[in-house]
């Protein structure tokens, strides 16, 4: 279903650890929170196979960890990804999701307030393991008259730094998603560019798809089903669109009472929007009516956008290796080692090639 598909990909904007590393992250009480949090995570794990043997086990978990040790033992045989001790234990959380990220613009801006850290570079947001902490980073954001929205993160990632265990947030997700999460996460270890999240999140989705295709052939399963995709991309551009208007808005001569008038009657125009394209071509299909029928801000709109940008690009690239992932991967990486400017141009041009009539706006 593309709902908790959308709700996994912009949950999985989560390599909090990333300044537990270097540190570089603020104030010493973060460093100090995100250091207990991580720490906590590798104390609990249990080896994945030690939690499927033991006879106290739910027969239920038993299952879907199995499910993901074959995943796992998949995403390193078949795909040339990584074969260390990242997802090969699990760790029962007690709470619903792992992490908590704030999104933050200032008000009439949809551009993010970056963090930046020393090793995954500057990015939209700032995680949290407890909730209070990342609802206290919000008022003070908002007190501050920024727009903040907090996106609960179900999966985990430290690029590598750390054998991330499976978190039980993750098992919300039907067995594909669990899987392409396995995938999507070894991807980053695979490579990863710093400061470049769009970059990096269309790479790492793109193997999440194709191994996913790749993982329901081996086990005799039709591909996924493109409808799901479809609606999931659909729904994307409408909110793209939106993000574009109210940057149009944003950069006008208007003063602060006339930008506050517009921003709400763009949102307004939006929810119009979604309404008509749900019901013309979904059959009123209501997966994203909760998401929509909520209060929307800039900050809201920050996740969109950053895991489907490039991944036509990748595809061409796919391709031109001859479906084989070493070549591809090396491909990815030539492109990795280019400056910023040539990297985007190379990815514009690609991406051209994969869809000749360019991106789609509603």
């Amino acid at each position: 279903m593309p709902f908790p598909s959308l709700r996994r990909r912009i949950g999985r904007l989560a390599t909090v650890a990333s300044c537990l590393l270097l540190g570089g992250c603020g104030s010493l009480s973060y460093y100090a929170h995100v250091a207990h949090g991580q720490a906590s995570l590798l104390m609990h794990r249990r080896p994945m196979a030690e939690v499927v043997r033991d006879p106290a086990t739910d027969p239920g978990l038993a299952r879907r960890l199995g499910l993901a040790a074959q995943a796992r033992r998949f995403a390193s045989d078949a795909l040339a990804l990584p074969d260390n001790r990242s997802y090969t234990s699990y760790v029962d959380l007690h709470r619903p999701y792992v992490a908590w990220n704030v999104f933050a613009t200032p008000t009439y801006s949809v551009d993010a307030l970056p963090q930046c850290f020393p090793i995954a570079g500057c990015v939209a947001y700032r995680g949290y393991f407890e909730q209070a902490r990342a609802q206290a980073r919000a008022a003070d954001l908002k007190a501050q008259g920024d727009d903040v929205w907090i996106g609960p993160v179900p999966a985990y990632s430290t690029l590598g730094w750390f054998a991330d265990p499976i978190v039980s947030s993750m098992l919300r997700w039907d067995d594909d998603q669990l899987a392409g999460t396995i995938f999507h996460e070894l991807a980053h270890q695979r490579l990863y560019v710093k400061g470049d999240t769009a970059f990096n999140e269309s790479f790492a989705s793109f193997v999440e798809q194709e191994g996913l295709r790749e993982w329901r052939k081996a086990r005799g399963l039709p591909p996924p089903d493109p409808r799901d995709q479809a609606m999931e991309q659909g729904f994307t551009a409408l909110v793209l669109g939106l993000r574009e208007r109210l940057e149009k808005l944003y950069a006008s001569t208007a003063d602060a009472a006339m930008l506050a008038r517009g921003k709400q009657a763009q949102i307004e125009a939006f929810r119009r929007r979604y309404v008509q394209w749900r019901d013309s071509r979904w059959s009123g299909d209501p997966r994203y009516d909760a998401w929509v029928g909520s209060p929307i801000n800039n900050a809201k709109l920050l996740p969109f956008g950053l895991y489907d940008r490039w991944t036509g690009a990748f595809a061409v690239l796919f391709e031109r290796a001859e479906r084989q992932w070493s070549a591809f991967y090396a491909a990815v990486g030539a492109l990795a080692k280019k400056s910023g400017t040539e990297r985007t141009r190379d990815l514009e041009r690609l991406a051209t090639l994969s869809n000749p009539i360019g991106p789609v706006r509603q």
